[in-house]
């Protein structure tokens, strides 16, 4: 085992971690961040995404040993400090961006990091960008809608239902 430490959601983290842990069982069991989900442990699903120095990474792909000293963001860092959601969040729960729940960490993580690259994406454009992200319950639309919200443009004009 060896000490791990990383700046997670802008505080200094330390854990022991085998050299086989990934940084999803890190973030979840080392800290008890369990924000971030674990679906498939192939990086398949995209249920895991955090952001590692900036970067959407799928945490299962990533050893823990490998980004020690790394800034790490997950779902739980992305709120205001007062608990406020962050407008990506909140738009997934005004549009009903989620239904069970288990994808929404990965998803909001991801459409957290398009919109910081590209402002306004068209819905194509969203689209594509969460390609990597496997939703089983809503299909896809409210998602769409969401992050649509969250950049700022008129929802009633895309994604339609």
């Amino acid at each position: 085992m060896t000490k791990v430490t990383m700046t997670v959601n802008g505080k200094s983290r330390s854990a022991e971690a085998e050299g086989r842990t990934l940084l999803v069982d890190w973030l979840r069991e080392g800290l008890r961040l369990t924000g971030t989900h674990v679906g498939c442990d192939t990086t398949q699903c995209g249920a895991c995404i955090v952001h590692l120095n900036g970067e959407p990474v799928k945490a299962c792909s990533v050893l823990a040993q490998e980004v020690d000293g790394a800034e790490v963001t997950t779902i739980e860092g992305i709120a205001g400090a007062d608990g406020t959601l962050s407008t990506v969040q909140q738009a997934f729960q005004d549009y009903h961006g989620l239904q069970c729940g288990f994808c929404t960490p990965g998803m909001v993580m991801a459409a957290t990091s398009l919109l910081k690259e590209n402002p306004r994406p068209s819905e194509a454009e969203v689209r594509h960008y969460l390609e990597g992200n496997i939703c089983r319950c809503t299909g896809y639309h409210n998602i769409v809608k969401a992050v649509m919200a969250a950049s700022g443009q008129d929802v009633p004009a895309v994604a339609a239902e």
